[in-house]
């Protein structure tokens, strides 16, 4: 038997993330992409080794796309666009969660509330990073060439082509 329950977390509640949140992005300052990103990935793999609750799963998706999105050289991410979402991931790189891990059940909760946050923050920056992933597939398996030959400049131009496209469609159907 499972039980189901509703919480909503008010103004303060969230004041209260945001504010060990920003705690974490200062303390990351010093810290490399690469450390930032590493903290993040030991907690997906520390909580890939218990049963969490699909609450703090589906989120944990989300912190996937964040490494990667900085990750990912053919993303070519702008610097201001990385320190943003390095900045999300900085809590990830603190030893001291508001919840500890290791709590069952609860433990990644506030990881996940984190995620969820920062995934409110960064929405348009996870739907472009998206959309370059689905096209680069697509035209890597279009043209015969692998993936990562294919980077932010081709997805450009392929939007571009997309909107002459579209423009032209809607005039012709006007005329």
């Amino acid at each position: 038997m499972s039980l189901s329950f509703h919480f909503e977390l008010s103004d303060l509640d969230l004041a209260h993330f945001r504010a060990a949140m920003e705690k974490a992005q200062a303390a990351a300052v010093g810290k490399s992409d690469e450390e930032v990103t590493a903290a993040a990935r030991a907690l997906l793999v520390s909580a890939g080794q218990v049963q969490l609750p699909e609450f703090n799963s589906k989120r944990l998706n989300q912190l996937d796309a964040l490494i990667a999105m900085l990750a990912d050289e053919a993303w070519d991410l702008p610097v201001d666009d990385r320190a943003r979402v390095k900045g999300a991931m900085a809590y990830f790189s603190e030893s001291e969660d508001l919840i500890p891990d290791s709590i069952p059940v609860l433990g990644f909760f506030d990881d996940a509330i984190a995620i969820e946050l920062s995934a409110i923050e960064l929405k348009h920056e996870l739907d472009a990073y998206d959309d370059f992933c689905d096209y680069r597939a697509q035209e890597s398996e279009r043209r015969g060439v692998e993936p990562a030959s294919l980077g932010r400049p081709d997805w450009l131009e392929g939007r571009r082509e997309e909107l002459i496209d579209r423009m032209h469609l809607r005039r012709d159907a006007i005329y």
